[in-house]
């Protein structure tokens, strides 16, 4: 038996056997109780003692149990995401980024996607998590009904919301909609356009509305007509039959669209048209999906930075399982305009 080895136990015997907490703590020389405090970062352990319970670790392939820890801190580190409309590529990004910045943080992720947001069906997605030990839930709330139903919910888990604001000082982190259609709106503006048409997302959607508001505040504050948007349902399928009617105008030179399917629509329906992009029509999209860069003309469009929303609406949650409150996180998201092919000046005249 080698000076490394547990007393009264020897490597082999480890095989077929999952080493538990009690075997590093031998090992390392140390008590049950110092491993706990490595496993849960406390500062309080000196860093040689930290680096022989971890050398202890790696020796036996050692793996702490989840509810080992839970145990050891009264938390699971498990966060709940409740989101709506998961398919969509708006919501499904914000989901995959709360992800990957709660795995890096040390924690898993268990989601719950709803078809629809009643107060009932809210309650019982949070109840259903706060079930499996989630320490604190994160909601993304695209629609404003989403966000009544989770204040009427009365929730008791830290909680941080995306899109929505409660209106009851529950933290929420959203991408700056408003930013994003004002720049929008100034560059076709700035091409020499005289106005813009809108094709917008359905009413009641947080992020449709702002862009609209400030599509429309934008264009009055330039002085340039407004005209009255047309609302589409986020896909490629309304973009294009909104579109047709768009190609038919002759005095449309410049659409904005709220997203980028609607945007491969409307491309679509102007080509059929016989309406060249940029040449007759300039089209700006939203969200920077990954192909927009590759479509026939490459697209025009507004960034959103969804890892960043995923970092910020994760470090807000676990401030409040920390019940830490003046961390100072702005709320809105930067976006940016990113310039490409589909569009260009006006024509002459036009």
């Amino acid at each position: 038996m080698t000076a490394s080895t547990p007393k009264g136990r020897s490597r082999r015997s480890f095989a077929g056997t999952r080493p538990v907490m009690a075997d590093v703590a031998r090992l390392a020389g140390v008590s049950k109780q110092t491993v706990s405090r490595v496993l849960n970062d406390h500062p309080a352990v000196r860093a040689e003692t930290r680096e022989a319970v971890l050398a202890a670790m790696r020796t036996l392939g050692y793996r702490p149990s989840r509810s080992a820890r839970s145990l050891a801190s009264g938390r699971t580190r498990m966060l709940g995401v409740i989101s709506f409309d998961a398919a969509r590529y708006g919501p499904a990004s914000v989901l995959t980024a709360v992800n990957t910045a709660a795995q890096a943080a040390g924690y898993l992720v268990s989601s719950i996607a709803l078809d629809t947001a009643d107060r009932d069906t809210v309650v019982r997605a949070a109840d259903r998590l706060s079930a499996e030990g989630a320490d604190g839930m994160i909601a993304i709330a695209p629609q404003e009904w989403v966000g009544s139903a989770l204040a009427e919910a009365g929730l008791d888990t830290p909680l941080v919301v995306l899109d929505s604001d409660l209106g009851d000082g529950t933290p929420v982190v959203t991408a700056d909609s408003r930013t994003g259609a004002r720049l929008a709106t100034e560059h076709l503006l700035g091409l020499g356009h005289r106005t813009v048409a809108h094709i917008a997302g359905p009413t009641g959607w947080t992020s449709a509305d702002r862009r609209t508001e400030s599509w429309r505040a934008t264009l009055a504050a330039a002085g340039a007509e407004v005209p009255e948007p047309l609302f589409g349902d986020w896909s490629a399928d309304s973009g294009y039959e909104l579109g047709r009617t768009l190609a038919a105008r002759p005095e449309v030179t410049a659409v904005f669209a709220s997203n980028d399917q609607m945007a491969l629509g409307l491309l679509r329906a102007l080509y059929e048209a016989g309406r060249r992009v940029p040449e007759d029509v300039s089209v700006v999209g939203y969200d920077d999906i990954p192909e927009a860069a590759y479509l026939l003309p490459p697209l025009t469009t507004v960034r959103t930075d969804f890892a960043e929303l995923g970092g910020r609406s994760l470090r807000l949650l676990l401030d409040r399982i920390d019940a830490v409150t003046d961390t100072p996180v702005d709320p809105l998201v930067p976006v940016e305009l990113v310039v490409r092919r589909s569009t260009g000046p006006a024509a002459p005249g036009a």
